[in-house]
């Protein structure tokens, strides 16, 4: 008896059957996900609440202003500072309280700044060619006397000097009423060049100059220097140094750093502006074209 005799015996033979397995029961599935299509999304945008305080987008007229500008075009405070009473309801523009940063300023509305009515002063700017013995500083007494002499009578606007300069440095300086310009060329990270020429107690060793141009650490703070050379025609001790800083302290402090005493700092460029017809001691007004290419840069 072979195996397959004995199987058979004790359990029997299964019948074969041809017929099909009944198909197998899904499980059951909740409500299909919609999928979200771009269209439904854009949709959903829309329907999304304005937040509040936000200005309606529409394109700015050519003579329009943002409201926070306009108040400190005023003088009366900064912009950030013009937002904080602008959302406290303190601002109103012809006669309607107005929170919406943004707002827009059309020319001959009546802006009226925590009951005071705001006349914006139209924007100078002047350049000068410092002289020395001139300061910017106004707390060093009476022996040198204030650069704002030397630009007086030029405008009737509050006007300040961009950047410091002491009583030996001479060359270009710029004044202006404009808060925003003045900020700007006072911040770390400014993009326009300025070029000096330095002139030394003592010749510049050429493994200082190639130092300095490769630059330098200064008070913890890192010193990038765009270009340094000695000026063709004249002694090693007269050394020409362009970089992005308006700080002259900075440019002192350089040569300071490899033992050279600073006699004279001499500011022959600043943000694309030379001193081409401008004699020392004399100042003018700036081109439309000037003032574009500074808030450019």
């Amino acid at each position: 008896m072979n195996n397959k005799e004995g199987n058979n015996k004790r359990g029997g033979s299964r019948p074969s059957s041809n017929k099909p397995k009944p198909a197998m029961q899904k499980r059951a599935q909740g409500p299909k996900k919609a999928k979200v299509t771009a269209k439904v999304a854009e949709e959903a945008a829309k329907k999304i609440e304005k937040k509040p305080n936000q200005a309606p987008k529409r394109a700015k007229a050519k003579d329009e202003i943002r409201l926070n500008k306009y108040i400190s075009n005023s003088g009366v405070c900064s912009r950030r500072d013009a937002d904080i009473y602008i959302q406290s309801g303190n601002v109103k523009v012809n006669g309607i309280p107005v929170t919406e940063m943004g707002y827009l300023v059309k020319p001959g509305d009546d802006v009226n700044f925590d009951g005071v009515k705001l006349t914006p002063e139209k924007k100078v700017y002047i350049l000068l060619n410092k002289p020395k013995n001139f300061t910017t500083a106004l707390d060093e007494g009476q022996e040198y006397r204030n650069v704002l002499e030397l630009v007086k009578g030029s405008t009737t606007s509050k006007i300040a000097a961009v950047g410091r300069m002491d009583k030996n440095t001479t060359g270009l300086l710029l004044f202006t009423n404009d808060t925003d310009m003045i900020r700007k060329f006072s911040l770390p990270n400014q993009k326009s060049s300025k070029i000096y020429q330095v002139s030394l107690d003592k010749n510049l060793k050429f493994e200082d100059l190639e130092k300095i141009s490769k630059g330098l650490v200064l008070d913890g703070h890192r010193v990038f220097v765009e270009e340094v050379s000695y000026i063709e025609g004249e002694a090693k001790s007269e050394i020409g140094l362009k970089l992005k800083t308006s700080n002259v302290k900075v440019v002192r402090n350089i040569f300071e750093h490899f033992d050279y005493d600073v006699l004279r700092i001499d500011r022959v460029a600043f943000a694309g502006l030379t001193k081409k017809n401008l004699p020392r001691g004399n100042w003018r007004l700036l081109t439309e074209q000037e003032i574009i290419n500074l808030k450019n840069t």
